[in-house]
């Protein structure tokens, strides 16, 4: 049977991890827009890899399972690399959530059942995220995003009250991190691991949108120039750090959150 890595969105960070884990294994890669993963697709099958394409909407949990049993019909699942999602410039607030939050929480869930012995998954966060308080969740609101159901989840009314898009990104990363905890217990039991990076501004479309936005742009600039490294990331060095989580060298890593920005966290926090 062969081992299959599955790849939701189709974007630079994912094209730069799938690149680094999937050599030797069949690659499944997963976007809302088909066209978009079918012109990736080309050139990674021009570069050697066996990739094949499909339709998922992280919004639906039927989207979701339908994705898991095209998985699966390839092979044994050794890899999920979820990097889908919307930014605060790009979605209303309650959208976001469905995406960022809701959408995670059931990738984690479906792709947990079928993981296979040896497996890995990471799941891209947000520095964002780490911006929020300490005291921005109670310990109560902090576990409800850890451990409810994806669907109990959306009904609890402080989430459904979130009508702030920069905040809803950073409640849904911040919930994405946490749940990342809880699910390392699950799929250590199919001796499997799942991490989260929190990257920084990597240069992406989607950074681009931040960074050009009438609301936030300036903001973000400063805190590139600003920050230790003065610089935004590439995707290229989150698909390193990936490689190192799926790899050999990283496997006493599991249920951790690991930032990469550049220092932005820590020069907005301590400046």
């Amino acid at each position: 049977m062969s081992d299959v890595i599955v790849v939701i969105g189709s974007g630079s960070i994912a094209q730069a991890i799938a690149r680094r884990v999937s050599i030797g294994k069949k690659l499944l890669l997963a976007d809302i827009n088909v066209e978009t993963a079918r012109s990736v697709e080309d050139t990674l099958k021009k570069a050697g890899f066996d990739v094949s394409t499909a339709h998922v909407d992280v919004s639906s949990r039927a989207s979701i399972e339908a994705l898991v049993a095209s998985a699966t019909a390839l092979g044994e699942v050794k890899g999920v690399i979820h990097t889908a999602g919307l930014s605060p410039s790009q979605s209303a607030a309650q959208p976001l959530l469905q995406v960022d939050l809701y959408g995670t929480a059931v990738v984690f869930e479906a792709f947990g059942n079928v993981i296979g012995t040896g497996g890995s998954a990471v799941v891209i966060g947000s520095q964002s995220s780490h911006r929020l308080a300490v005291d921005a969740l109670s310990q109560k609101m902090a576990d409800d995003l850890a451990l409810l159901s994806p669907e109990v989840l959306m009904e609890l009314p402080w989430i459904k009250e979130i009508d702030d898009s920069l905040y809803a990104y950073q409640i849904a990363k911040r919930g994405n991190a946490l749940r990342v905890i809880s699910e390392a217990v699950k799929w250590g039991k199919r001796g499997a691991r799942i991490n989260c990076i929190s990257a920084g501004i990597i240069y992406t479309p989607l950074a681009y949108d931040e960074l050009t936005s009438a609301e936030r742009g300036e903001y973000y600039q400063n805190m590139l120039a600003n920050s230790p490294a003065g610089r935004g990331g590439t995707p290229d060095e989150i698909g390193d750090l990936a490689e190192f989580l799926f790899g050999p060298k990283g496997t006493y890593i599991s249920g951790s959150d690991i930032l990469i920005d550049g220092g932005v966290t820590a020069s907005v926090k301590y400046p």
